[in-house]
């Protein structure tokens, strides 16, 4: 469900003047583009020779994740912000080229779960030698190969410097397109969970993350499953979760500091809070109705209140003036009520900032 777009980076591995796979690689992109874009793909092509990457210069392993050189961090965010990669790779000898062997080594967590393909052209056997080679490399990295692969042999494909037309290889590209697509959103939770952003979850498996516009989707279904419970308790649908649009919920999003806990690409639980004057307000708490009971809400309050700036006098928060469940919780997490409104249909709890010598940003 999610509307973030798939970012590939087609890399260009031949880094030899006059080579064909600036060629190969226009062909592919120009081939699988309208398939893309029904895909949610965005292809960005890389040519290895362009980023001028020096045999590996880098005092620390690259699992340390620790770059002395400016090249490094640049070619670190370029892969980091990647879903996945479509490699356009000559064979040389039997292998890949050294410049792609150069590049895969110079990186290590930011290979990590995202689907490679391949894309091979040689003579005798097509380059499919230098695509054996790089799997080894690939999966070590934790890089997951596709099934589907292009093989261009090029006294039989090749015309005047271009990709001849056919049916076979355009079938054959648009295999790659659409396999590296499914495996970019199956292995996506795999990729945020090792993220360095990511908070380990209360449950086995699970963490949290900050929630984007991105996310819209699941956003609205978990707030559509949780606040039928509390229309039904309250005896009302007047409530504003129940009615937002998609675009409602990108704006508030945008609007306020969310947190989803996820687990294997579901969305469990969300809450959101802002500052508004000395107080830190918190809403929108939300627990997936089969989890309830977990103490997942529990964690997640104590983590929005964690948030909180280090200045704020507060935290406030309300609920349903018939919603027990919310009632017992902010309760024992030492939340006072404070007030009702709108015929005490809904009730406010506020928690002031010093609790048993400490304070909202030590929580």
């Amino acid at each position: 469900m999610t509307m973030k777009k798939v970012r590939v980076l087609v890399l260009i591995c031949s880094t030899r003047p006059g080579a064909i796979g600036p060629a190969i690689a226009q062909w592919f992109i120009d081939t699988v583009s309208p398939l893309g874009a029904t895909l949610g793909v965005e292809l960005v092509p890389v040519p290895l020779r362009d980023l001028d990457l020096p045999f590996l210069d880098e005092e620390e392993h690259p699992a340390s994740g620790v770059y002395q050189h400016q090249h490094t961090r640049d070619w670190s965010a370029m892969v980091e912000a990647a879903d996945g990669f479509i490699m356009i790779t000559p064979e040389y000898n039997y292998g890949m080229p050294a410049a792609l062997k150069n590049a895969l080594d110079y990186l290590s967590r930011e290979w990590a779960w995202k689907p490679v393909g391949f894309v091979s052209y040689g003579n005798t056997s097509a380059g499919t030698r230098s695509v054996q080679h790089a799997k080894q490399v690939a999966t070590t990295l934790r890089l997951v190969p596709l099934g589907a692969t292009v093989a261009i042999r090029i006294a039989d494909t090749m015309e005047n410097g271009s990709v001849r037309a056919s049916k076979r290889l355009d079938a054959s590209a648009s295999s790659v397109m659409s396999e590296l697509a499914r495996l970019a959103h199956t292995l996506r939770p795999l990729r945020e969970a090792a993220q360095s952003t990511a908070t380990p979850g209360p449950l086995p498996g699970s963490y949290a993350r900050r929630l984007t516009v991105d996310d819209a989707a699941e956003v609205a279904v978990l707030q559509r499953c949780c606040w039928v419970d509390e229309a039904i308790a309250c005896q009302t649908l007047m409530i504003p979760a129940l009615h937002e649009t998609l675009d409602d919920v990108r704006a508030g999003l945008q609007d306020w500091s969310a947190t989803g806990l996820w687990r294997d690409g579901r969305l469990l639980g969300m809450v959101r809070a802002r500052r508004e004057d000395d107080a830190w307000n918190i809403g929108r708490l939300a627990v997936v109705p089969d989890l309830r009971g977990a103490g997942v809400g529990r964690w997640l309050l104590r983590h929005a209140e964690a948030a909180a700036d280090p200045d704020c006098e507060t935290a406030v928060l309300s609920t349903g003036a018939r919603s027990e469940r919310n009632i017992r919780l902010y309760r024992s997490e030492g939340f006072e009520q404070t007030s009702g409104s709108h015929g005490d249909d809904i009730i406010h709890f506020t928690k002031h900032r010093a609790i048993d010598g400490l304070t909202l940003s030590t929580l």
